[in-house]
């Protein structure tokens, strides 16, 4: 506020106004003198003082409350001050107010009067010679007048320069409404007492300004699109600009049935029915709006839209206000991210399908069926794999493994375990050793990935199945009766962990038996126990009949298993199948128990002989059998300890012929010299044998074998 229009309209001002009004004209009547020397301004002063006091009134002393005029009783000193006050303040000299009681005075530079009760007023001029000539503080020399504040209203621009004076921006402004002004408002006087420069005063103008605006106005700038119907009928009450410019202009009145279209399309109109019901807003996300081709804003392709509609209630009336912001950008950036994620899980499900068998190998003595089933577009490729290893005499190996995680990683680790159980396998080792092998190799892979894993092998001379387990859910076997067996011993941690001893266990498995081996993805439900899981598989289990394709079918169907699971399933489903008619000639055994000695081996030969006769095998593959059986013999003769034991078997497309004996060393392939007498047996059978092999037995000792292909398989 200034400060010099507020001080003008007080009492004591007016009154010194006026005193320096009375001053200025004793000065006058004192020229028309004959300047004798005598006292006519007044008792207490002479005419140096009047012209003294009317200098001062000039100059605007009166405004910082200096007594002007003289003290005399004949009243000539007040007539010459309301003659000073009408020249230096016409706006507000009133002659007429001047209070008489008010013991005012006029005195000149470096003079002192008295007033009638002896009080002296040199001091107060000389305090106002000694105010700050400057901005910079220093006192003025001592004939220099200071301003007094009704003066500095009339300071040229120069001197108000907000920058240089903060204060000064604050007093040309022009007066407006007490009420509406800004001084009216308590934080602006805080505000402006505070900082007071433009920039912060133009702020708080604009901030102002926009409190002012009315809300059509207001909704009217809004970027997003706004639509204000009202009624039941939803008429149009206000469209702004940025509704028309999409959707084209829409005349105020008119039912939103006929009149937006776009809402009738996009369903919102029932929606605005409840809102307008319920009092509660709604919102819908995400709206696809199709190009309007009246619209000025007409796009090529669509955009998206969140509709939020919010009701409006008045004393007279109900309405929607529909609010409408454009998503189109993050609908594409989550359309992009999408289409990101789906290339990634192709790839994902491509190297994961790669690295699965492409075919699996079909034992002689089991029918065997797997599949693998990937979790649903919006779940990552897990690392689940299987595998069926054919070792030789015939013996099978039947694999299934879940490597934890998703994506590619996890698919690249499983390609890597199963590469590593292939080779494992080709030892012929027992399955808790080969367990053993991989829980190595899997922590030398990645030490953050771990993987379950079943290991089981089958031996049809045995009518059993070996396995071990990795922290792999458990191994069901169904017998001939329906009744389901559940292989819960014998395991240990997953892969990946160490420090663990996995041991074998064994699981009967007679002609007509049936086992399944699956990963966590059949059974594992996110609101039940997994224990729960394996109670359904098994009751899916003892009523699943027919062959294992149509098995694996059914098991997937009973436990809900469809496209859009949420995690990978690989099922591998096996039989040991019972033999009637013509196919049980095709398979035959015959064993010789051999207690060593001289006549060990010709009884082997003689043995052989007869066997593979009555089997009916051409002459060539009959000699070939007998040699084979010879040379097998005679090393574990000359190598082994007894007991000693031949077996022949025979399938659908090969002949085994397997020796055993009481000593754990394996055979080895060497190279044998000229002269050598000894170490060329297992040469002559690597070269007559389609393959050969040996393996450590389950009580102690060996197993030598090798085996034939029939003519025609």
């Amino acid at each position: 506020m200034n400060f010099t229009r507020w001080s003008a309209r007080l009492p004591g001002t007016q009154r010194r106004t006026a005193a320096a009004q009375a001053a200025i004209k004793a000065r006058a009547q004192s020229t028309g003198t004959s300047g004798s020397g005598t006292d006519e301004v007044g008792k207490g002063g002479d005419a140096d003082d009047a012209d003294d006091t009317a200098n001062d009134a000039g100059n605007g002393d009166a405004g910082v409350g200096n007594d002007s005029g003289s003290d005399s009783g004949d009243g000539n000193g007040s007539d010459s001050g309301e003659q000073a006050a009408g020249t230096a303040c016409p706006a507000t000299a009133d002659p007429a107010v001047a209070d008489p009681t008010v013991p005012d005075q006029a005195t000149a530079p470096g003079r002192s009067t008295q007033s009638a009760s002896g009080r002296s007023t040199h001091a107060r001029h000389e305090d106002a010679r000694k105010r700050p000539a400057g901005p910079e503080g220093l006192e003025g020399p001592e004939d220099t007048e200071t301003p007094t504040v009704p003066a500095a209203r009339n300071r040229p621009p120069a001197e108000t320069d907000p920058e240089t004076h903060p204060g000064a921006a604050f007093e040309d402004v022009p007066e407006t409404d007490p009420e509406t002004a800004p001084e009216a408002d308590p934080q602006y006087a805080q505000h402006a007492s505070a900082s007071g420069t433009e920039p912060e005063r133009a702020a708080w103008k604009r901030r102002r300004a926009i409190d002012a605006l009315p809300v059509r106005a207001l909704l009217g700038q809004v970027p997003a699109l706004v639509a204000v119907v009202h009624g039941p009928e939803h008429r149009i009450a206000f469209v702004n600009e940025a509704y028309s410019h999409v959707f084209g202009p829409r005349p105020t009145g008119a039912a939103a049935r006929e009149a937006l279209p776009e809402l009738v399309e996009l369903g919102l109109l029932p929606l605005m029915d409840q809102v307008r019901r319920s009092g509660r807003p709604r919102t819908v996300k995400s709206r696809r709006v199709s190009p309007q081709q009246g619209a000025p804003g007409n796009r090529r392709r669509p955009g998206y839209y969140t509709f939020t509609c919010t009701p409006i209630t008045t004393s007279g009336d109900s309405g929607v206000l529909i609010f409408a912001a454009d998503v189109t950008d993050q609908v594409q950036a989550v359309e992009r991210l999408r289409a990101s994620e789906r290339r990634q899980r192709e790839a994902a499900v491509t190297l994961q399908r790669s690295l699965l068998p492409q075919e699996l190998e079909q034992p002689d003595d089991l029918r065997v069926a797997a599949t693998y089933q990937p979790g649903g577009t919006d779940a990552a490729v897990g690392g689940d794999w299987y595998d069926v290893i054919t070792l030789g005499a015939g013996r099978t190996a039947l694999v299934i493994g879940d490597v934890m995680g998703r994506g590619v990683r996890a698919a690249a680790v499983m390609g890597q375990l199963r590469t590593a159980v292939r080779a494992y396998a080709r030892l012929d080792l027992p399955p808790h050793e080969v367990l053993q092998l991989l829980d190595g190799l899997a922590a030398e892979i990645d030490a953050s990935q771990i993987a379950t894993c079943v290991y089981a092998v089958h031996d049809p001379n045995e009518g059993c199945l070996r396995y071990a387990s990795a922290g792999h859910v458990p191994i069901l076997v169904r017998d001939a009766d329906g009744t389901v067996h559940r292989a819960s011993e014998h395991t240990g941690p997953p892969l990946g962990t160490g420090g663990w001893l996995h041991t074998s266990g064994s699981l009967p498995l007679p002609e007509g038996s049936t086992a399944v081996l699956y990963t966590d993805g059949l059974i594992e439900r996110r609101d039940a126990d997994i224990d729960e899981g394996v109670a359904a598989l098994e009751g899916a289990f003892a009523g699943a009949t027919g062959s294992p394709d149509i098995i694996c079918d059914r098991l997937l169907r009973a436990l809900g298993i469809s496209e859009d699971h949420d995690d990978d399933v690989a099922l591998l489903v096996f039989q040991h199948p019972v033999r009637t008619g013509p196919d049980a000639e095709l398979f035959h055994n015959a064993a010789l128990d051999l207690l060593g000695g001289t006549e060990a081996a010709p009884r082997a030969r003689a043995f052989a002989s007869g066997v593979l006769a009555s089997w009916r095998f051409p002459t060539e593959l009959r000699d070939l059998g007998v040699l084979a059986a010879s040379e097998l013999v005679a090393n574990s003769l000359q190598h082994g300890t007894p007991p000693m034991r031949l077996l022949l078997r025979r399938t659908d497309r090969r002949l085994i012929i397997e020796v055993t004996d009481g000593d754990e060393h394996l055979p080895r392939r060497c190279r044998a010299e000229p002269a050598d007498e000894a170490g060329r047996g297992i040469s002559i059978i690597a070269t007559i044998a389609s393959a050969w092999g040996s393996r450590r037995t389950q009580g102690g000792g060996k197993s030598v074998w090798c085996e034939f292909a029939l003519p025609g398989r």
